[in-house]
């Protein structure tokens, strides 16, 4: 298989991928393929104003950060109609070789995209958003989120780095989790992260405070991790539990969240950011689908992490034997 577009053809790239934190990760595969096809190429991430921090967290795959100020119909921020002109006088000024459209099925981001006055322009279209462009692939369904864009790393003719997933965490990131001071040692406690962006994608506190009872009873520490927004949940989730844990609500950056759930045992979460991070780092997790894709965003290693798709099974048995047999894992190694 050879590139679509040459290297002497494309020596600016932009990603328009302006989303949430698991969905910047899921694309990572791709974009390390990406890196790798175009060695000299400058790649620009376009996306929310948090994600300019990946441009440190990934300084190998990223080069430039533009803020995308919203559009009407995307529901990820409001739209700012003078921002979003001077957007659009940006990306004429920048005069990219290639835009590429990963933000979904371009059904909403599509018509806009000629605007953006890059070379070359592909991604993904469906029956609603149909480009005429050989550059652009029928949007994938019934697949994981990561293999979605490795599809169209492969439509381009780029060569897939493989599946794995990346979170790095850097120096910095373990000495502010070092300061914290938290009375923990690797691979002794759980993070119980209950919070997810939207009350329908959460899982019942109680639910979870009964899986960090649970593993407190298995000679585990509960950390019960979420942003200051989430407080009200794990505030719920402590109320309801029989034993102490630690609460680290409102007190974790992202790098340190990256450095906490490297080192535990196990992380038990919604399918959030956090379970990507847990991918990534290659920490076990139980993970509660509550969106009825777990095909789409649970983790692709089976063998390391168990999903469940509360939606078509919720029984809380089904997530304490995977519990369960997460730590009974963990007890015969020891042994």
């Amino acid at each position: 298989m050879s590139l679509v577009l040459k290297p002497n053809q494309v020596k600016k790239i932009a990603i328009f991928r302006a989303l949430q934190l698991g969905d910047l990760l899921c694309a990572i595969p791709a974009v390390r393929a990406l890196r790798k096809a175009y060695p000299r190429a400058q790649i620009t991430l376009i996306g929310l104003p948090w994600a300019v921090s990946l441009l440190q967290r990934f300084p190998g795959y990223f080069d430039d950060f533009i803020h995308f100020p919203g559009f009407p119909g995307l529901p990820e921020q409001p739209f700012d109609e003078v921002a979003f002109l001077e957007f659009e006088a940006r990306m004429q000024f920048e005069q990219f070789d290639l835009l590429l459209q990963m933000q979904g099925s371009g059904t909403i981001v599509n018509p806009l995209l000629p605007g953006l006055n890059a070379k070359y322009v592909a991604g993904f279209h469906n029956a609603e958003s149909r480009v005429d462009s050989s550059l652009f692939v029928e949007y994938p369904q019934g697949i994981s989120e990561v293999e979605r864009h490795l599809v169209l790393m492969d439509h381009l003719g780029i060569p897939s780095d493989g599946n794995r997933m990346e979170f790095p965490v850097s120096e910095a990131d373990w000495k502010e989790a070092k300061d914290l001071c938290i009375p923990v040692t690797e691979k002794s406690y759980v993070i119980i992260h209950p919070g997810s962006r939207g009350s329908w994608r959460q899982w019942p506190p109680q639910c979870f405070a009964l899986m960090a009872d649970y593993c407190i009873e298995r000679g585990y520490t509960a950390v019960i991790t979420g942003t200051e927004a989430e407080r009200d949940i794990t505030t719920e989730v402590l109320k309801c539990m029989r034993h102490p844990a630690i609460d680290l609500t409102g007190t974790t950056s992202l790098g340190v969240m990256g450095a906490l759930i490297s080192d535990a045992f196990m992380l038990v979460a919604n399918c959030t950011g956090v379970s990507h991070i847990a991918a990534a780092t290659q920490t076990p997790s139980v993970i509660i689908s509550m969106d009825g894709e777990p095909e789409r965003w649970g983790p692709i290693n089976k063998a390391l992490h168990t999903t469940i798709d509360w939606t078509k099974e919720p029984h809380l048995e089904l997530v304490l034997q995977a519990v369960d047999s997460m730590l009974n894992r963990r007890s015969e190694s020891v042994a």
